[in-house]
């Protein structure tokens, strides 16, 4: 028998969020690129020109560089969609940090996302 292994689904990656008509989220343009894109919870930072958001790269210049939100829904292309912007609590597990990240960076984005009002349990 096969087995099978599931990824994370919408929002799998939400704890809890504040009260008050969806007020942890935003709809914005993510470009999530070729398939297989961006799952939920992949760590997003946006684009300085033109404002779209993307994959968190720490490693950037153009405003990526830093950590914006958590993509709520998956992604493939650009599209709008999701995000957890502010006044949420996640599971670091479900989390989808930069390639590469090691306790370090996944330390610093999880300080940024604290800075957002974003707790990582």
């Amino acid at each position: 028998m096969a087995i099978l292994t599931e990824g994370i689904h919408t929002a799998g990656f939400l704890i809890s969020e504040a009260q008050g008509m969806y007020r942890s989220r935003d709809q914005v343009t993510v470009a999530g690129g070729a398939a297989p894109g961006l799952v939920a919870g992949t760590l997003l930072g946006k684009i300085t020109a033109g404002g779209n958001f993307v994959r968190h790269a720490p490693g950037a210049s153009d405003g990526s560089q830093t950590v914006a939100g958590i993509l709520f829904e998956g992604v493939i292309g650009t599209a709008k969609r999701t995000i957890v912007s502010r006044d949420a609590q996640v599971v670091g597990a479900n989390l989808t940090y930069s390639a590469g990240a090691d306790a370090a960076a996944i330390a610093t984005a999880n300080a940024a996302l604290a800075a957002l009002g974003i707790i990582v349990r």
